[in-house]
């Protein structure tokens, strides 16, 4: 009884136990031992308790790390907000063009631009200019931190869901990104530009954020910003929008490119009305202003490059003096929004193309032939006006500064301003007749036409620009000396100092090279710089550069005085006599190239210079002869003709201005009496005639009659009616020739 109470007792507890009592009685201690594996295997089912546990454990970890990462996040965020600083503005944003004008400062010739964008003042804006762009772009900007966070949330999930690329941005965020960062398209670039629309909404107020958003957005037809946009779509200024224009404007925002009403009108009205709208819901205009806004016409656009017709040599030219002399960099006459006054005067520059063009009218010169023309005030080196081509697209090389022709006899003017400084009376006569040897060159030189010019005092030599005298002058001036003068006068291009020949003008030198030597000589032996830029204003008005117009003395005033009393002679009775016409005081030289290939002509008053060129290249860029023209034989006097059609109107109505008295203080026959005919025999000079007289000293029985110094030799007088050339027969040489109308009737040296 007592081994069954034990083992009734023993199972009766037992979770497991559903025996009867019989049972238990008959397997008792079997039961007892075999109980003992069972609870050493372990076979029993989980615990629900035990489940729970881990479940609640799982939990606490996740919740852990969420929690965690939301912490880390916050505190980087903060570190970040507080270690970002407002960059300064990048250059892009701040960029502006600058604007070239004529000497009225207020007529535009072009501009230079990176983008074109003109910063404003935006309190000279009407109030629904900015409250259009927030009615279309971020209606709480006035309200929100900078941020959108339901847009920049669903800008995540499309994003990440279909692969494209949102930006959820506020008005903040995008000015953010334009006017400091450019442009951002990670997800790094995208956390910077939040935190900094964050830090700007604390540091600035709505409205300056507001206006220079204004001043960067692109707006489309290549303007950037309001002041751009509202001259290519309205051709009128930012401040002067009605307020259907400033909405539609506004409505393209998101897409200027395409919803132009120029290209999707259908588009753009539907993003009008929509602003519209959104302006009336938010009370920034009544239903009146509403209901009478219709789509405004925009005007009609076409992308012009600045560059082209002629006014794209006077942009590169303005470029290039100003980057030359260090004033500016190219970048910041791309971006720097300046203002630059240049010097060439407006109708100047007008009249110079009509008369130099050879597209201008009906002129008739043969295709191919090239002219630069340039007139420039000598006093202070301003450049009044310029032809250097039809079309800077086209035809690139300028034709005033950068391509060159042989200036011919226009060098003689220096030798002779040599010969003046070595004490040379103007009155020594020389042997002008033709053709001469030389021994400088050991050749023969001719004068134009083989004409014969007899005795010939300085004055008529220069007039008539005789070859036989100057190269005959140049062997006791020296080659080397009349490039020296030449170059002390400014002239920058190479001159040959080795061969008496350069008196001709052997060498090649561009019209604007040329000008400046005469420049010198027209203002009584003042060098100044010539230059095209007058002034460059900042875009709030501060002069940043001013041209100089110091003059330096390189030669002696009276020299200078008796050689423009000598070249009056050219205008009066010479080779340049077509511009005797003008009333106005004159001076000039002609010039003509060896074998024909270009023609020259500079004539000037005290206050006006103006040279013109005409020349023949072949498709290589080689000299070639120029083609005979309207009676102009090669070329020669077309340019004095030029000379004179422009002086003719450039000058009416000027006072006539006359140049300073000269004395000559120069001994006949030169200092050692051995220059020309020397010290026994002399010419006056008056209105160009001559008339010979002997010095008492001198009874040499070799002295030219007096048919030979009055005139050209009859043998070679009976060709001037028909136009002749300054032409050597084995020399370079030069030409020239006049007439009172386009076909010339005279001619001379």
């Amino acid at each position: 009884m007592a081994s069954q109470t034990r083992s009734v007792s023993s199972t009766a507890g037992h979770p497991d136990s559903k025996g009867t009592g019989s049972r238990s009685r008959t397997s008792g201690s079997r039961s007892t031992r075999s109980r003992k594996p069972t609870h050493q295997t372990g076979k029993h089912r989980p615990s629900k308790h035990g489940k729970g546990k881990k479940k609640h454990l799982l939990l606490k970890w996740t919740l852990g790390v969420v929690g965690f990462l939301i912490i880390g996040f916050v505190a980087a965020f903060a570190y970040l907000y507080a270690t970002t600083e407002i960059p300064e503005p990048g250059t892009t944003a701040l960029a502006q063009k600058t604007t070239v004008y004529y000497s009225d400062g207020k007529t535009p010739i072009g501009s230079y631009a990176e983008q074109n964008r003109e910063i404003i003042d935006c309190s000279t804006l009407p109030k629904y200019v900015g409250n259009a762009i927030v009615a279309s772009e971020n209606r709480s900007f006035y309200q929100d931190n900078g941020l959108d966070l339901k847009g920049i949330g669903r800008a995540l999930f499309n994003n990440v869901t279909q692969g494209t690329r949102q930006g959820g941005s506020t008005i903040t965020q995008q000015y953010a990104e334009r006017y400091y960062l450019g442009e951002t398209t990670s997800y790094t670039g995208k956390l910077r530009e939040a935190l900094l629309a964050l830090k700007i909404t604390q540091t600035q107020d709505k409205d300056t954020i507001l206006c220079n958003y204004m001043n960067t957005i692109y707006l489309g037809r290549g303007a950037y910003g309001i002041q751009a946009a509202a001259e290519n779509y309205f051709g009128k200024s930012a401040k002067d929008l009605t307020m259907p224009e400033a909405a539609m404007l506004a409505g393209i925002i998101p897409a200027p490119s395409t919803w132009d009403p120029a290209i999707n009108a259908k588009e753009a009205e539907i993003r009008f009305k929509r602003v519209l709208n959104i302006m009336q819901e938010d009370q920034y205009i009544s239903a009146k202003d509403r209901s009478a806004a219709k789509m405004p016409t925009t005007i009609a656009y076409t992308q012009e490059n600045v560059y082209s017709g002629p006014k794209g040599y006077l942009l590169n030219m303005v470029r290039s003096e100003l980057v030359s002399n260090k004033a500016f960099t190219e970048e910041e006459l791309e971006t720097g929004g300046y203002s630059i006054v240049t010097t060439i005067d407006k109708s100047k520059q007008d009249l110079m193309y009509q008369v130099a063009s050879p597209s201008a009218g009906d002129k008739g010169l043969p295709s191919g032939v090239q002219v630069g023309g340039i007139s420039v005030n000598p006093k202070d080196g301003s450049i009044i006006s310029l032809y250097a081509g039809d079309d800077y697209l086209k035809h690139q090389l300028n034709n005033v500064s950068q391509a060159t022709f042989q200036v011919g006899s226009t060098m003689k003017s220096f030798t002779l301003l040599g010969a003046i400084q070595d004490d040379v009376s103007l009155n020594t006569t020389f042997n002008g007749n033709s053709p001469r040897t030389f021994t400088s060159v050991g050749k023969s030189v001719a004068n134009s036409g083989l004409i014969s010019y007899g005795t010939v005092n300085l004055y008529s030599a220069i007039a008539h620009s005789v070859n036989t005298v100057f190269m005959d002058l140049n062997q006791h001036v020296t080659a080397k000396k009349t490039a020296e003068i030449a170059h002390s006068a400014g002239i920058t291009g190479k001159i040959d100092d080795t061969t008496t020949f350069n008196a001709l003008g052997v060498d090649a030198l561009s019209a604007l090279d040329l000008t400046r030597g005469y420049a010198t000589i027209a203002n009584d032996g003042n060098k100044t710089t010539l230059h095209i830029v007058n002034t460059v204003d900042s875009p709030k008005g501060k002069e940043l550069y001013k041209a100089t117009t110091k003059a330096e003395q390189v030669f002696d005033s009276n020299d200078v005085a008796l050689l423009q009393k000598a070249l009056t002679g050219t205008i009066k009775y010479g080779t340049g006599k077509v511009a005797n016409s003008i009333s106005n005081t004159m001076a000039g030289k002609s010039g003509t190239a060896n074998d024909d290939t270009a023609a020259s002509f500079v004539g000037f008053t005290p206050s006006v210079l103006t040279t013109f060129g005409i020349w023949y290249p072949g498709d290589d860029g080689s000299a070639q002869k120029v083609p005979t023209f309207l009676g102009y034989s090669h070329g020669s006097g077309y340019p004095a003709y030029l000379f004179s059609e422009y002086m003719s109107q450039a000058l009416s109505g000027v006072a006539d201005e006359q140049f300073p008295t000269a004395t000559d203080n120069g001994k006949v026959g030169g200092p050692d009496g051995t220059w020309g005919y020397g010290s026994g025999y002399s010419s006056s000079q008056s209105d160009g005639s001559q008339s010979r007289r002997q010095s008492d000293s001198s009874g040499s029985s070799s002295s030219p009659s007096a048919s030979e110094s009055a005139s050209p030799s009859a043998s070679a007088s009976s060709s001037s009616a028909a136009p002749t050339q300054e032409q050597s027969t084995e020399a370079p040489t030069n030409t020239s020739t006049e007439s009172a109308s386009p076909s010339p009737s005279t001619s001379g040296s």
